[in-house]
């Protein structure tokens, strides 16, 4: 990309409203990052909002490039060669991530292993020799840095190969704090990712968008030790919608911390013991149809922004997106709702759902969930949290 190309996806991707959907949607419909943000004030007037959405300054986009490399890091934007390839094939991929470390580490082979924070021994030594095993057999290991079993698959993996984590606040923001020289040692040898900008301190709201990058970079996604309700389990269902294999390794009936590890299990989940139960249920490449046995993609070629059949830009004029307008807006609650569920209840076509979801995206008058789930948030003129 040219150098004013790379400042346009930048400030669209800090755009209040523009989420990682609405992102992808825009670049397919306007070609550019600079059309897409021209257009930006009309759609969401569209939707219902008053003003148009605040999106950085041309400098403070520059401010934001310079300060990641004085931090030795650098940005990756989707739809680019070093962009993870795994990763560019969810529909809600990030658009830009900042990067500390190797991108080699991004394009390799990829286990995601995660898991309780408040891990037992046992739970930690688990992750730690399974994380060894899987790096000496050539996997790239993926976590979160977490405390409990994140931070040991980190250190297992370190001592035998490569491992990424991915953060949930900015680069610059360790998290917990102890885990700094954990994060400075990680990005020696392998990578260190963020969706967040810099100066992120990481909040609840947070945590399911790092869960759903670290599901999206990996072949199969092993969860040790994770409570009934825990981020574990929603990394694990995330993987699983992106058509990713489930592995969870058993663990006390007695103990809490592994009652959603289990549970996993009982779905259907692979019981892991040993990497070997990993190794021998690995794909080579999941695909949007379903796991293929097909090679990574070659290294310098990255997926293009693709969408199911039927989302083209709406043909509809403007007074039948008014109508769909209205009905999504009927049909949408504060609870998550599955696009594909939208789609089944309404007369609209894909595209013209597509639109109106933009549209009030954009207006902020709708929040877009990883998953391809969306939901309605309060008035008109309120700003969503991406």
């Amino acid at each position: 990309m040219s150098a004013p190309d790379t400042l346009d996806r930048l400030r669209l991707t800090r755009t209040e409203g523009v989420g990682p959907v609405a992102y992808r949607r825009l670049l397919r419909r306007y070609s550019s990052a600079a059309a897409a943000l021209a257009a930006l004030p009309g759609l969401a007037r569209a939707g219902g909002r008053s003003t148009a959405p605040a999106t950085p300054s041309r400098s403070a986009a520059e401010r934001e490039i310079e300060q990641v490399a004085k931090l030795g890091g650098r940005l990756l934007f989707l739809d680019t060669p070093d962009y993870p390839p795994l990763l560019a094939l969810l529909d809600d991929a990030p658009p830009a991530l900042a990067l500390l470390g190797e991108v080699a580490a991004l394009h390799g082979r990829a286990v995601a292993l995660v898991g309780g924070r408040n891990a037992s021994a046992n739970g930690r030594r688990i992750a730690d020799e399974l994380a060894a095993a899987l790096a000496k057999a050539g996997f790239v290991v993926v976590s979160g840095m977490a405390r409990g079993v994140d931070a040991a698959a980190h250190e297992g993996a370190l001592g035998a190969g490569h491992t990424v984590a991915v953060v949930a606040g900015g680069l610059d923001v360790p998290y917990p704090p102890e885990h700094a020289d954990l994060q400075r040692r990680i990005a020696q040898t392998g990578a260190v990712l963020a969706e967040a900008p810099l100066g992120t301190a990481p909040q609840s709201r947070h945590f399911p968008r790092r869960n759903r990058i670290i599901a999206g970079l990996a072949l199969g996604v092993v969860v040790v030790e994770a409570a009934a309700r825990s981020g574990s389990l929603i990394t694990a269902r995330l993987a699983q919608e992106a058509n990713r294999e489930i592995f969870a390794v058993p663990g006390s009936p007695l103990d809490p911390r592994c009652r959603g590890s289990n549970d996993l299990i009982r779905q259907g989940a692979h019981l892991t013991e040993t990497a070997a139960d990993v190794l021998d249920n690995l794909p080579d490449h999941p695909s949007r149809e379903g796991i293929s046995r097909s090679p990574l993609f070659a290294r310098g070629s990255a997926p293009g922004f693709s969408e199911p059949p039927g989302w083209q830009d709406p043909p509809e004029g403007a007074a039948e997106l008014a109508r769909a307008r209205q009905h999504v807006v009927e049909l949408l609650g504060p609870s998550p709702t599955s696009v594909d569920d939208l789609l089944r209840r309404c007369q609209f076509s894909a595209a013209a759902i597509a639109a109106v979801l933009l549209e009030l995206e954009l207006a902020g008058r709708v929040e877009a969930f990883p998953g391809n789930r969306v939901a309605l948030i309060a008035g008109p003129d309120s700003a969503t949290s991406h």
